[in-house]
């Protein structure tokens, strides 16, 4: 029996495991899809759920409630807008993990979690063109030889 054994401790404090879970689940929400270890993603699968849920009824005091767990309005913004829309048909099971082998340093088991039907193109939110990265380096060698 798993008495007392309310959740995983993932061998951090509690201060440090609570900022851990919320900018996972602010980087799961941005990009729709994020590789971590195993465990930390077995953790972090419920409360995606739990925001998602709470993202799909419309209310202040729900909205309320996201913005005090994620700490950041643009997440909360997408939870609400986007999020909530692609799954209001669907009753829980908003992610997936997929295993994906061990790292290289430690021999951790990772696994990717991703949202199920994801947005492909929401990976590529922060990452710059070829042609936005060869006009930064233009730039910065002007500023370097003048």
């Amino acid at each position: 029996m798993r008495h007392k054994f309310g959740y995983k401790k993932l061998n951090r404090t509690s201060e440090h495991r609570k900022a851990m879970i919320m900018n996972m689940l602010n980087s799961l929400i941005k990009y729709e899809q994020i590789t971590t270890t195993l465990p930390k993603a077995k953790v972090l699968k419920p409360q995606v759920d739990k925001i998602i849920t709470l993202g799909k009824k419309a209310d202040l005091h729900n909205t309320k409630i996201l913005i005090s767990k994620l700490q950041d309005i643009q997440s909360t913004n997408k939870v609400k807008k986007t999020l909530s829309k692609r799954y209001e048909k669907r009753n829980g099971g908003y992610t997936r993990i997929i295993k994906a082998g061990y790292r290289y340093g430690d021999n951790a088991p990772m696994a990717v979690i991703e949202f199920i039907d994801r947005d492909v193109e929401a990976k590529k939110v922060d990452k710059k063109s070829k042609d936005q990265k060869k006009d930064i380096n233009k730039e910065e060698t002007k500023t370097a030889s003048a």
